[in-house]
């Protein structure tokens, strides 16, 4: 975790960034909570636990910063909330989500299937795909 700490601080640093405690705070409940998906107000209510003087818009603008940085994704559902995770993918895809309108359970899907379609899209259309996201509804194996 250090090391990625340290890597951090200098990605920062390069944009004209420092980490700080509330910065790192919020990093780390996104990471501590990884597959969560938790929203900007469920993030605040963790860091507020070990860091109680923080406020609510300093984590939103440190999540955005986060965002902009690509060091986290942001997950929109259609619960009205946007959603967070940390961004393990470092530049490459990112995973899919099975959403259960039932219950709102997000499941990540780790495995990429469209390889073969954005291959056939670049060749087609001359279109080059740096990303995309995928979102699947309907019910969890509990809710059906």
């Amino acid at each position: 975790m250090e090391k990625f700490i340290d890597n951090l601080k200098e990605k920062l640093k390069e944009k004209g960034y420092k980490l700080t405690p509330q910065r790192r705070a919020v990093l780390e409940v996104i990471i501590t909570n990884e597959g969560e998906h938790l929203s900007t107000e469920e993030i605040y209510d963790i860091v507020k636990k070990n860091c109680p003087d923080i406020g609510l818009a300093t984590v939103y603008r440190t999540i955005q910063l986060l965002d902009k940085l690509d060091i986290i994704s942001t997950l929109y559902l259609d619960d009205g909330c946007n959603r967070y995770e940390f961004n393990i993918q470092n530049g490459e895809h990112h995973h899919h989500h099975l959403i259960c309108e039932s219950c709102s359970k997000v499941i990540e899907v780790k495995i990429d299937l469209l390889e073969k379609l954005e291959e056939e899209i670049q060749v087609n259309y001359g279109f080059e795909i740096l990303d995309h996201k995928v979102q699947f509804y309907g019910k969890c194996e509990n809710c059906k």
